[in-house]
């Protein structure tokens, strides 16, 4: 994933809707055609022999209406047909590409138009929407009736169906603006399979654990996207094709919107009405595409997410994140990274909160009460020091929580410290406060050194720092699961810090600059039981206090 826009990945957390087409995202974009049906005759690629007859010629001129050299996987699939079944046939020898007929969101259908040396007439052929072909071979609504059978069949397995047809113009006949000015004959069926990625249903099940409702947008027939649904765990209830979306209001859209989770036969162009009447719905709208088409529903969508390996530079340009992989599983790990950072930046707020109310205070308390200054700007500098490594690197390379994707996705209007967690910062600042202050006091009240005592409150600040690093590294697990997830930043940041207080503490010469006393071993045990205690009241407080420990996350 190639994020365009730093804060879409962290956006991606809250999506609620992701929108996502069929081909090469659900499915692994390597089609193959598997079944053939020419009138009376079909055939099978598990059973049937080799091709002849009318079933040949449907192959043919499905290669026919496709490129010389193909790109397309759909193309590939019916060249690599043609040789394994026709190996004698050349179906491009000795001809010329005359006319040729684009994709145009009226006829949902390619067509060419051949010129065969020494013959006097051309050779035309087409392949498309079973429908479309249909109005173009005139058939009537009993023939094509017929013909919907075998097209719901194959659609019912999961297969792209594509009709076929030929024709034969004059040599010296004028180019028809449209095909559909072509005398064609209906010569068959075609349905290609491709199959789901093995990672999808699992992907699409997790999405649905983490309250992300996952809607896929297809220009395929509704039957085959219907197919193509379950296998990939989608719960296929409502289908709206594109006809049906082209009547509707956006009010009307809006309210289908709600309960379809299939959009089928649709064009590019309508894409930007599907995310619009979702996001009317309150929807937080993760959109991919690949198209120029595409591009203002990528535009549009709150994350934009381009394919890259197929998608065109417009699409990229538009999108806010790019799919290196074209996998629709790439997109649930980015879902999964960005609830894991909004979680992480949540903990480093706490964390900043809760460890600066101690050292207020502890540089507060000597001047209102007349007692020897704990802090001088050189201790503060030093804290710091370790601090803003915690934040920076410990936090921010924090595992996921358990339940990352077993919660309904937060609102995107809340702020990332809200006052529940302000409070709870605050909390655990206040304990730490108190532990180190009585410390101080205590200390003080035995008559040790002013340096002694300053030596042993800032020893007993930086273990009870360590504690709330600990109890701020997971919102909902204990101290004692914390510590088995892995985050090697943090303990190389415990063996800095370790290092630099035995420093401070341990070498003459850097003690008196930051006038301290030496700690005995009864000293250090005494910092260490107030960094332990600290640590279970923390735990104690997070049990009770800490605003995550709801089910519901919108903190």
């Amino acid at each position: 994933m190639l994020t365009r826009r730093v804060t879409a990945i962290e956006t991606l957390g809250a999506a609620t809707v992701l929108c996502t087409d069929k081909t090469g995202t659900l499915t692994q974009n390597r089609m193959t055609i598997t079944a053939l049906h020419a009138g009376p005759e079909s055939w099978d690629a598990k059973t049937s022999g080799p091709l002849a007859g009318r079933l040949a010629m449907l192959v043919e001129h499905g290669i026919l209406a496709g490129a010389r050299e193909p790109f397309d996987p759909m193309e590939k699939a019916f060249h690599a047909l043609g040789e394994a079944q026709l190996p004698h046939k050349r179906p491009f020898a000795g001809r010329t590409l005359k006319w040729e007929y684009g994709l145009r969101p009226d006829l949902l259908a390619v067509a060419n138009v051949w010129e065969q040396a020494g013959r006097g007439e051309l050779v035309a052929a087409a392949k498309g929407a079973p429908e479309v072909i249909a109005e173009l071979c005139g058939l009537s609504d009993e023939d094509y009736a017929r013909q919907r059978r075998a097209v719901d069949e194959m659609a019912g397995e999961g297969m792209r169906v594509l009709g076929v047809a030929m024709a034969s113009v004059p040599v010296d006949a004028p180019r028809p603006d449209t095909p559909r000015d072509l005398p064609f004959e209906w010569l068959g069926l075609v349905g290609i399979a491709d199959p789901v990625r093995p990672a999808v249903a699992e992907a699409v099940r997790e999405c649905q654990t983490a309250g992300i409702r996952v809607v896929m947008i297809t220009g395929d027939y509704p039957q085959t996207a219907h197919a193509i649904a379950s296998r990939a765990n989608l719960d296929a209830g409502d289908i709206i094709t594109g006809s049906e979306l082209e009547q509707m209001s956006q009010n009307d859209l809006a309210r289908r919107a709600r309960s379809a989770t299939i959009f089928a036969r649709t064009m590019p162009e309508q894409k930007l009405r599907i995310v619009n009447a979702l996001k009317a719905n309150g929807e937080v709208v993760a959109m991919t595409g690949d198209g120029v088409n595409d591009a203002p529903a990528l535009k549009a969508a709150h994350i934009g997410i381009a394919m890259g390996a197929r998608g065109t530079d417009v699409a990229r340009e538009a999108a806010a994140l790019v799919l290196l992989d074209d996998d629709f599983t790439s997109i649930v790990k980015a879902i999964r990274l960005g609830r894991r950072i909004y979680d992480n930046l949540q903990k480093a707020m706490a964390y900043i909160l809760a460890v600066h109310v101690p050292i207020a205070g502890l540089a507060l308390i000597p001047l209102l009460f007349g007692l020897p200054l704990v802090f001088w700007p050189l201790h503060i500098a030093l804290l710091e020091l370790v601090i803003d490594p915690v934040c920076s690197i410990v936090f921010e390379a924090e595992g996921e929580e358990p339940n990352t994707m077993r919660r309904p996705p937060r609102d995107p209007e809340a702020r990332l410290v809200t006052a529940g967690f302000a409070g709870w910062s605050l909390l655990q600042g206040v304990i730490v406060l108190g532990l180190v202050a009585g410390l101080f006091a205590m200390a003080l009240r035995q008559g040790l050194p002013e340096r002694d005592v300053r030596s042993i409150a800032f020893t007993a600040l930086v273990f009870a720092n360590l504690g709330l690093v600990l109890v701020n590294r997971s919102h909902a697990a204990s101290v004692v699961a914390a510590f088995g997830r892995s985050n090697p930043a943090l303990w190389s940041v415990v063996a800095a810090t370790a290092a630099i207080l035995a420093g401070v503490i341990l070498i003459p010469s850097v003690r008196d600059l930051f006038r301290f006393g030496p700690l005995h071993w009864d000293d250090i045990a005494v910092a260490l039981g107030s960094g332990a205690a600290v640590l279970m009241l923390l735990e104690l407080a997070k049990k009770l206090f800490h605003p995550a420990r709801s089910a519901t996350p919108r903190y």
